[in-house]
């Protein structure tokens, strides 16, 4: 019994961890998505500032 009740617990630890993880996943895609064009830009910007600082890429 004490073996299934510590395999039950790891299970369920396994569960709840990917319940998380799925959670997290979910929010940054919202927030990739929220925020693409913006990201972009700042990309874009950088890569940009470099080429000039080095006269050229």
């Amino acid at each position: 019994m004490l073996i299934r009740s510590k395999s039950r617990q790891y299970a369920q630890g396994l569960v709840e961890y990917a319940l998380i993880l799925a959670l997290v996943v979910v929010i940054v895609i919202i927030a990739l998505v929220l925020t693409g064009g913006q990201v972009g830009n700042l990309y874009s910007d950088i890569i940009t500032n470099i080429c000039r600082a080095r006269l050229g890429c």
